[in-house]
Order: structure tokens, then sequence, then C-alpha cells
């Protein structure tokens, strides 16, 4: 780590190693004396307050798993605080926004909680993405900051070229970290915050358009928090090793806050370096002192499945023998890929009882459902005509069936209905709307009641989401509402769909956008395109130009279908129905241009 990258207190220990004789970095420890408590605290700086009493803490590691950063909960404690009274001194005032690049780090986790002893309410924001333009990241900036309208935006020196233009943009102030942490930091009364209180806002989806921040209260988070520690039995011995980015909830809350409220140690890698290196993130939980918990999406486990070569051993190099378990969540799990990992890692000790399937949502704050520990991958399989809530299987194609995994059952203090259409609730193993209501859920969006009154009623929380319930365990098959998931991050279909319309000769209800599941169990974003021309070479042209946009714009591959004028289907009020369009697509009632032809 160089001295650019350091904190204030990072530089003071550096300095005090080189005075004398260096000892060598020593993970923080995964058990000590101090009495674990499971998140029955009233607030969340009430709980790094207790948490910095004992030995635990955060770890860093490089790309290679190696150790860079041994950062305990009590220091972290001392950067936060230092960092409030910087921002007091600032003018921040409890309420305020603070904007926070989520850089995975010490920077970010003392900046994080020193928002919130200051009251202010921190807002992790994304870093750039290795395959969208620097316009594009800008652009999301932007977005978040202008929803947000923070008082202050913070970010790393090295972004600070992107991160200053959209600061710029917004008519913001902004400063790295480094310039922020050489400020002085006054003595200051700080505020007394209440359960009630917010205690940051969360962003729900990657959307660039259309953000909707999620105002999380302390009381729903640490609710949310000491029902993570519940459904997964945490215990002396656990461990977390994680590469999930901090600006998304399963990264931040689950990897993160989860950590300091259940007074957890927990090991890092960069999510950059995990996408260069997966096989790092075996590698520490191979190294763990500990029995280890760590999560990933889908797509996580299949790329070091994939990274595995066919003539290499697996126990030559892993011991994941005590990864306790092993959680799925963020996107549709697939049980193909999980068989993948087992067959690749078993002989190294990978237990599959160790998988713990999850279903949760920003929303909620994260969790709704969680596998209990143990019970690993259950299946079922449901004809795929019933997945989409109505579709109508072609005469001429054979019944086709997709495997639904269980994702387990409702956390503590929280409850999960399946409703119609019209909201009435559904019996046993129905396949409707996935509605949920308990103490972590959200009270609304920020500076958003037309979003809010869309998806709440009476407490409960549309979640967008179509499952079933069968004996206690929830079971999700899909989306009702027309996020498209990759990857584990969310798309707005409307950022795929205003991209297209950008190109010369398409407007506004020329283009749909949905995800599609791919006969390997793989969702795609699939994009149907009213085009008005019938010479061949000229749609060819188009279907690459359209390709190209989509990906330079949102970052993805998308199966680009050209369709007839009047093709895409309407609601009843003039509006585009992108369900519908999937449902007649996927039937096989709407049929694109062969390009070929």
């Amino acid at each position: 780590m160089t001295a650019p990258d350091m904190t204030g207190a990072e530089r003071a220990d550096d300095a005090k190693g080189r005075a004398g004789a260096q000892a060598p970095l020593v993970v923080t420890p995964t058990d000590d004396a101090l009495t674990r408590r499971y998140a029955d605290f009233a607030t969340l700086g009430e709980s790094l307050d207790y948490a910095a009493q004992g030995k635990r803490g955060l770890n860093f590691h490089d790309a290679r798993g190696t150790l860079i950063r041994a950062y305990p909960f009590s220091e972290m404690r001392a950067d936060a605080l230092g960092h409030a009274r910087r921002l007091i001194a600032a003018g921040i005032r409890p309420g305020d926004r603070v904007a926070l690049v989520a850089e995975t780090g010490t920077d970010f986790a003392a900046l994080f909680f020193g928002a919130v002893y200051a009251g202010a309410w921190p807002v992790p924001l994304p870093l750039p993405t290795s395959f969208a333009g620097k316009d594009s990241y800008i652009g999301q900036l932007e977005v978040q900051l202008g929803s947000s309208d923070p008082a202050l935006f913070l970010y790393p020196a090295e972004l600070a070229g992107m991160a200053a233009a959209a600061a710029t943009a917004c008519g913001l102030t902004g400063e790295d970290w480094e310039t922020f942490a050489a400020r002085p930091a006054p003595p200051a009364t700080l505020p007394t915050a209440s359960p009630d209180d917010i205690a940051y806002l969360q962003y729900s989806s990657g959307s660039t358009r259309f953000p909707h921040g999620v105002a999380v209260t302390h009381h729903a988070l640490l609710a949310n928090l000491a029902a993570h520690s519940h459904g997964m039995d945490v215990r002396d011995g656990d461990r977390c090793v994680s590469w999930l980015p901090w600006y998304h909830d399963m990264g931040l809350v689950g990897c993160f806050l989860s950590l300091v409220a259940n007074q957890v140690s927990g090991d890092y890698l960069k999510t950059e370096d995990f996408a260069r290196r997966p096989l790092a993130w075996l590698d520490l939980i191979s190294r763990n002192p500990g029995q280890t918990l760590s999560y990933s999406p889908t797509f996580g486990y299949d790329i070091c499945a994939r990274r595995m070569s066919s003539q290499t051993r697996a126990a030559d190099r892993f011991d994941l023998s005590r990864w306790r378990l092993a959680g799925n969540g963020a996107d549709m799990i697939r049980p193909d890929v999980m068989q993948a990992f087992v067959d690749a890692f078993a002989d190294a000790g990978f237990d599959a009882h160790a998988f713990t399937p999850s279903y949760g949502l920003a929303e909620a704050t994260l969790a709704v459902s969680i596998m209990p520990p143990g019970e690993g991958i259950v299946v079922e399989l449901v004809e795929e005509t019933e997945l989409s809530g109505g579709g109508v299987a072609a005469k001429d194609r054979p019944q086709r069936y997709r495997a639904v995994v269980n994702c387990g059952k409702p956390v503590r203090g929280m409850e999960i209905e399946i409703r119609e259409e019209d909201g009435q609730p559904l019996p046993d193993r129905a396949i409707g709307k996935v509605w949920c209501r308990g103490t972590s859920v959200m009270e609304g969006y920020f500076r958003d009641p037309e979003a809010t009154a869309a998806c709440m009623a009476d407490g409960w929380l549309d979640t967008g989401d179509m499952g079933y319930l069968s004996d206690g365990y929830i079971y999700i098959v899909g989306r009702a509402k027309d996020m498209i998931i990759v990857n584990g991050k969310n798309h707005w279909p409307q950022d795929i769909e205003w991209a297209v319309e950008q190109l010369p000769g398409f407007k506004a209800g020329d283009i749909a956008a949905f995800a599609i599941t791919t006969p390997g169990g793989e969702e795609t974003p699939a994009v149907l395109v009213q085009c008005r021309t019938s010479d061949l070479a000229e749609r060819a042209r188009l279907r690459e130009e359209i390709r190209e946009r989509v990906r330079a714009i949102t970052g993805m591959n998308c199966v680009i279908e050209l369709v007839p004028p009047r093709t895409l289907p309407r609601t009843s009020s003039g509006k585009l129905s992108r369900a519908k369009a999937r449902n007649l697509y996927l039937s096989g009632e709407i049929q694109p241009y062969n390009i070929a032809a």
C-alpha cells in the first residue's frame, strides 16, 4: 500500500513501523474474549462502539490474497470518530447526505461510520466497471448524486477526474479521501441517534436514469442484521470472506455491516481483483483461520468452476473443508452451476450441504429468506409456461420444465405472502407475486412518494418477484416487474430502451427490453426493436449498431431482434407492455425478421 492510499491513521501506523522493527502483518482474530451480541443494539454507531471493545476486525488482501492491512474495529471506530468531527466542522448536519464511492477498504469503512456518528446519511455509490466507459460512469454518478442531493461527495484520489466532473455537473462539493483526511478534526459534540433515524441511503438498482434510494433506519437495519445471525446460525469460530462490492446491498449489509453488528472478523478481496483472479477467493477461504461464511451470486461459483482445469486436482491447491456456509443470492440460483462447483471442488473438501440459498432485496434492507444451514440446494421442476404468469405455449412446442431452487424460510421478523394481481392471497404451491412485511422493510424511497405508493400497501412490500410457498419455504421463479438482473447486477429495461432511442430513426415505444432464460439456464436481456426498413443489409447493419450501442451504455451483451412495425403490445392506456411482449416472443407469436433471409 502506498502512502497516498493510506488514511491519516494508516500513515501514522506506517511511520511508527518505520521507526522501529516492523512486526509482520497478522489478521484480526476469529475469536476473542468479548461476549458476542447478535445485533441487539439501538443504533449502528452503538454496534461499532461495542465491537471496538474486542480484537476482531476487517482484513484487506491484494489480488493474490496476501494480507495488506488488518483493521481492528477499535481502530476503525477511532478513525470514524475523527471523520465525524471533520464532517461536523465542514458544516454537515444530522440528516445531510454524504456520498461516498464504495471502494472496498479502510477509507470507505471509516468514512461510512464517520457519517453515521455525525448523524448524516452515508450514500454508497458504485465504482466504475471495466466494460462501461468514462462517460457512462460519470452519468451514473450524476443521476445518483442528483437523486440523493448530498452536502458532500468524497471519493478515492484515483477517481478524482471522473468524480469531480460528476460533482461539478451537479453543483456539489467534492473532495478526495486523502485531502479530506488531512483536514483538522476539532472537538465536537456528536448528535445522539435514535432507532427511527435514517442510518444510510441505499440505491436499489444499477440504473443510470431511474434511481431508487432506499432510506434504511437504524431499527430496520439492526433487525435485519439480527435476522442474519439467527438464520445463518452465526457462532464462535465463524469468519467471513468476501469479494462483493460495498455499493450492493449484499456486500454492504451482509458482508460489512453485519460483521460489525455481530462482531465477526472478515477478510476481503476487492471486486476487481476477484474479476481478474477469481480463484484467489478460494485461496483466501483455504487459508481462513476459522469456519468460513461467504456469499456470492451464481456467477461467482460459475466462474470458479470454469477456471479449474480438468487436468488439475482442486485438492492440490485448496482446502475448502471449513467452508461452513456458502451463500447464494442476488440473482436466480442455477442448480446446474452449483453442481458443477461441487464436481470441481469436492475433492478439496467442499461439502454441497454448505450451499445456503437465500432471497432478499434492498427494499427489505437485505434478507427476506434464508435456507436453514445444512439443508443445501433443494430443487423442484416447474412447467415453463406457469413461470411467466399467464404465458401460453405454442401448440407445436413440447412442454418444458425449469428447475426452481428453494430459497429457504422467512428470516426472523419477516412474513411472506403470495398474491394474485388483484392482491388476493394464494394458497401453497400457487405461483403469484411475492409480498413481504417485517421490521426491516423500508418505509419508502427517498423523496419519491409515487414510486413508494406503487410498491407499498399497509406495510406490505410488493417485491416485484414471482414465486410460490410450499410448507413454509419460498421458491422464487422469476420477476413480475421489469427489472433485469445479470451477474447479480440490476438493470432497468428503460436504460436499454433509452440507449436504442438515441440512434437515428428510433423513438420511444419502438423498443422493448426484458429478461429471458437461455436453454443453459442463464438470464440474459433480449431487446425487440420495431424496424421499418425492408433492406436486408440495412437490417443487419442496424442490429449490429443497436448491439454495440447497448453494450457501450450498459456494458451488457443482449439478444437483439428486429420485428415489424406495430408489433409490440400496449396496455389499455397505450403504454408499452414488456411482460406481454416477453410472453408473445417466448411463445413464438412475435416473429422477428430473419436477417439472413
